[in-house]
């Protein structure tokens, strides 16, 4: 049972917060659209995926001022600053990266710059690096969550996924902005709402509804119609609005946009985001709550305004999920485009002659055989596999991904992809880019990290701001098993005379995504009298023989009934994942396209139901 510190004062109020980034590289328009709109109380910033770590290190190695995400200083806050302030509204931020005191001297010579004093609080305390020597002796010893090997002896990063408390201790103190190191994404929001609304540790339900906005706010613009299935009914592309979700103190809120914006709002746009890069959605684990969104609500409450509520939440594990990088040798890409008859036939004789010349200049040169190689015709639909259409076109591009411990070996792949040009195939051009560049293959580790060993840092104006240990917790750090059997039809699913065959795009909505080598594929009924249906044809089994070509280990269901919906967990899915895959979609963002095509046997009767 919760018992939360939240007064009646607190009732009716709510707190506007708006997300203005999903990624470093997000649009620049975010933050000044958003603060604009005169909306928002709070501005946050999602910056890091995982690897996003690996890249500042690098970054901050030959700079020692770097290693923060640059664009939220000289871009984002630049533009907003002066209009942040004047309008009392408050900043929290992850940019801070492998640096966040140098993201926050930045950002202070930015505000002397322009005459404005700042609160500035940096969050650090994620970097475990200095844990690793004694981790590797530990017993049991630290084994990867997925694929269970040792930890590598050339870490480059491993920062802890902290949570919100830390935030929520800045703004007490009273930070106009917080800039945190790694936290885990939705943190920046949900430690927003632990201030406002004096959420405790224990009020777990809260804490899951707080994380569960942050959750929909985090990647920018999918809250709003960015990659939605129905996407030629998204309108105004070139003005989306960026996402505000309006709070309230029992968790419920509202998902929204600035007025006037392009995009749009309904439940199924934001019941995709939902089910974004989750994984057993009664059992989502956050640093400050296992959080359970399988009976979350949501509904249609206005244009552009989508309610949310029913998350639940219980105490959270003991452990910080830690995320580190390592090198595992060296990896390059290089394309070409074919034109012509016979163009895909053409590309793929081209890509296996490269891939046998070079293999014997290797074996000449005492180098070795290639430790990964990826050829892929695009335009061919070679992500597709078996389900590929037939196609006659007449412009196809190469597509040739490789990785090998010598980093020379690659350069001389590099120097043989453009012979090419005059050596086989006619019509073989656009290689105009130069020649491909040889760098790291840079892999994830992830691993679990007993949270007494983890101790979050405030620093405010140079002053240390106290920040309660990380509660720990007796439940199992495994995820708690989900009841995945199947209710009882509501309707007999089985073939009449009147059915007919559809790609499952017409009976559902569908959004994929990554965690390291995992995708998940969120599934959504169109009508909720569809759903026996798809839980009786979209099986396990029939998910994992349609993906056979992409997904290597175990495909899990798991019923999200809140929603009318499905989440599918695909293991070894993504050829590594990250940056460790040679595929040209390592982020799992095709693969809920590629499940929406299997055919699907639907009565006309039902099909009549949908607009």
């Amino acid at each position: 049972m919760n018992s939360s510190n939240t007064s009646n004062n607190d009732k009716d109020r709510i707190v506007r917060i708006g997300g203005a980034s999903g990624f470093w590289g997000d649009s620049s328009v975010g933050a000044p659209q958003l603060v604009a709109s005169g909306q928002i109380d709070y501005l946050v910033f999602d910056y890091l995926a995982e690897l996003t770590m690996s890249i500042l290190a690098g970054a901050r190695l030959k700079k020692p001022e770097l290693g923060y995400a640059t664009d939220f200083v000289s871009v984002a806050m630049k533009a907003v600053l002066k209009d942040v302030v004047k309008q009392g509204i408050r900043v929290v931020s992850n940019a801070g990266g492998v640096n966040p005191q140098g993201c926050a001297d930045a950002l202070a010579a930015l505000a002397a710059e322009q005459g404005i004093a700042l609160k500035i609080a940096v969050v650090s305390g994620d970097d475990v690096s200095p844990l690793l020597p004694e981790l590797r002796q530990s017993q049991p010893p630290v084994r990867e969550l997925q694929s269970g090997v040792a930890l590598p002896e050339r870490v480059l990063t491993a920062n802890a996924y902290l949570g919100a408390r830390p935030v929520q201790a800045a703004l007490d103190a009273g930070a106009q902005v917080v800039i945190t190191g790694r936290c885990v994404d939705s943190a920046v929001t949900l430690g927003v709402l632990m201030h406002e609304f004096g959420w405790q540790p224990g009020d777990h339900d809260l804490l899951a509804a707080g994380s569960l906005a942050g959750h929909i706010i985090e990647c920018g613009c999918q809250a709003t119609g960015g990659l939605h299935t129905d996407w030629d009914t998204v309108p105004d592309w070139p003005h989306i609005g960026y996402p505000i979700v309006e709070c309230k103190a029992d968790g419920s809120f509202v998902v929204t946009k600035p007025a006037g914006t392009g995009g749009k709002l309904t439940p199924a746009v934001v019941g995709e985001q939902l089910l974004y890069e989750i994984g057993d959605p009664a059992a989502y684990l956050l640093p400050d709550v296992v959080a359970d969104f399988t009976q979350v609500r949501i509904a249609q409450a206005g244009e552009h305004r989508v309610t949310v509520h029913g998350a639940r939440g219980r105490a959270p594990t003991a452990t910080y999920k830690v995320c580190a990088t390592y090198v595992d040798g060296f990896k390059t890409s290089a394309q070409l485009t074919i034109v012509g008859f016979d163009a895909v036939a053409k590309a793929r004789r081209t890509g296996e002659a490269i891939l046998a010349r070079t293999g014997e200049l290797f074996a000449q040169y005492g180098f070795g055989p290639y430790s990964g190689t990826q050829l892929e015709v695009l335009g061919a639909e070679s992500c597709y596999g078996p389900h590929a259409q037939a196609t006659q076109t007449r412009e196809a591009i190469l597509r040739l991904a490789v990785t090998h411990p010598r980093k020379e070996a690659l350069e001389l792949f590099a120097r043989e992809v453009a012979p090419a040009g005059t050596s086989w195939a006619p019509g073989t051009t656009g290689s105009g880019g130069g020649r491909a560049s040889v760098s790291p293959s840079i892999r994830q580790y992830a691993f679990l990290l007993d949270k007494g060993r983890v101790q979050a840092r405030v620093v405010l104006d140079g002053a240390q701001v106290d920040v309660p240990q990380a509660q720990a917790s007796s439940n199992n750090d495994a995820p708690r098993a989900t009841n995945t059997a199947a209710p009882a039809p509501a309707v007999a699913t089985t073939d009449t005379a009147d059915s007919i065959e559809v790609p499952l795009i017409r009976l559902a909505w569908a959004r994929s995504g990554d965690k390291g080598d995992t995708s998940n594929i969120g599934v959504i009924a169109r009508h909720p009298a569809l759903l026996p249906l798809l839980r009786e044809q979209l099986t396990e089994a029939r998910v994992a023989e349609w993906l056979a070509h992409l997904v290597k280990g175990r495909v899990t269901r798991y019923d999200v009934p809140g929603i009318d919906a499905f989440n599918f967990v695909c293991e070894q899915a993504l050829g590594g994942g990250g940056m460790a895959s040679l595929r040209n979609d390592p982020l799992g963002k095709g693969m809920g396209q590629i499940l929406l095509a299997v055919p699907v046997r639907v009565s006309t009767a039902l099909l009549a139901l949908l607009p």
